[in-house]
């Protein structure tokens, strides 16, 4: 924790504006001022720890957006995440988080864990997925899981279809590896396309976000160390990543992590300045692009939602829809509140499925207003809640901007 962070907290209210969970509950406790003061007497011995309090400081998206405006550059995201693990060593945590936790640590445990949810999934009767909820989310509008891992059916080496420009590591997460395959095969098709030699390391493992998030700290350490090896290759132009969560542990939380689970400072500093959103590596790289020519250029009617990480942690707000516009045969509709938190975060939707459907239907409403057929979103855990939250009438579907525009790609010969 940042030395007197808290204390210099000055109760300005600038905080209450963009915290998603304030804005729905309207209760001071819910607000992040309130959380680091309540942090803040706790360190000085005048509260004491409590189920209820950590409560109040789990209650939290962590979207990160408090931390994006403060005036005073206090980290809300680090203090909350410290905060968690002392909360956690008092009290414990819920056994569902406990196993998610457990099964992210090691990677084996996943895929393991992933094999007996797809069949799962293949034998449930429809009955129950109907009648069952997981969070604010009914079972059958949970994503169907990859039959097999996404990096297990390509070779480590992807060379391009022409002259290649440089080599980039593409950190898949475990989202594309696990669930969302169709993310991850555009995403080679495009860097492909772009004339990018593509690694993809057997070795990388959860980026740890998930298990930092909940305070286990320790946890995360083998992961993190597994992911700086693979990771830190000679040569390599950019380290690219689809998910703007595992990004922010790449390029950010890694470094704050170094001396408390001794990594390899150099090595970290290393993978963060090369770390960058596949959004922001598709604009750079755009008069590269060849796109289809066809005949009606409004047929593709799309809309997006840009994840809060990347928002916050990334600063990158307008690159996606810079990207999208000058795109030929798409129509990019913005919805009025492109970028306001759709309610996922992370296990958050599970965990506090009132807070966080009252979240996502002010999305879903304006998402329907655009007449779109597509949402577009770079996060998977926002598009599992995006996606979720849609009923079975809806017309909207929701994907990974690179599926839309790999679609778009002309064939190279």
């Amino acid at each position: 924790m940042t030395k007197n962070a808290v204390q210099n907290c000055a109760k300005c209210g600038m905080c209450l504006n963009v915290c998603p969970v304030y804005t729905v509950l309207n209760e001071e406790q819910a607000s992040p001022r309130a959380r680091l003061h309540l942090i803040k007497a706790y360190e000085q011995n005048k509260l004491s720890s409590s189920p209820l309090l950590k409560e109040i400081i789990s209650k939290c998206l962590m979207c990160g957006s408090c931390a994006a405006i403060c005036p005073l550059g206090i980290n809300h995201y680090s203090e909350f995440m410290e905060m968690r693990k002392r909360m956690v060593e008092d009290h414990g945590e819920k056994l569902p988080i406990k196993s998610l936790v457990y099964l992210l640590a090691k990677e084996q445990r996943l895929k393991f864990a992933n094999t007996l949810a797809r069949v799962g999934q293949n034998i449930v009767p429809e009955q129950f997925k109907e009648k069952y909820k997981l969070g604010n989310i009914p079972l059958k509008r949970l994503p169907v899981l990859n039959k097999k891992p996404f990096r297990s059916a390509l070779p480590e080496t992807i060379f391009p279809n022409g002259e290649q420009k440089g080599t980039v590591i593409y950190f898949t997460g475990c989202a594309t590896n696990y669930i969302y395959e169709d993310t991850g095969f555009s995403a080679v098709n495009i860097l492909s396309h772009l004339g990018y030699r593509i690694l993809i390391p057997e070795t990388q493992t959860c980026c740890a976000i998930p298990m930092l998030f909940h305070g286990f700290v320790e946890k995360a350490r083998q992961s993190i160390k597994e992911n700086i090896a693979a990771l830190s290759q000679d040569s390599v132009d950019a380290i690219i990543v689809d998910c703007a969560t595992c990004g922010t542990a790449l390029k950010k939380e890694y470094n704050l992590l170094c001396d408390k689970l001794d990594l390899d400072k150099s090595a970290v500093d290393e993978i963060s300045s090369k770390v960058t959103d596949i959004g922001s590596f598709m604009l750079a790289n755009a008069d590269f692009f060849n796109f289809k020519k066809i005949q009606n250029p409004k047929s593709l009617n799309l809309t997006y939602h840009l994840p809060c990480h990347l928002k916050n942690s990334f600063g990158n707000t307008e690159t996606m829809e810079t990207l999208l516009k000058i795109i030929p045969n798409i129509n990019y509709i913005k919805a009025a509140d492109f970028d306001s938190c759709c309610g996922g975060g992370g296990t958050f939707f599970y965990e506090y499925p009132e807070v966080s459907k009252k979240i996502g239907n002010k999305k879903k409403e304006t998402a329907i207003k655009t007449g779109a057929d597509l949402w577009l979103t770079d996060c998977p855990v926002c598009r599992i809640n995006l996606s979720g939250n849609l009923d079975e009438n809806d017309s909207l579907k929701v994907v990974h901007p690179v599926s839309a525009i790999s679609s778009l790609l002309k064939p190279k010969t």
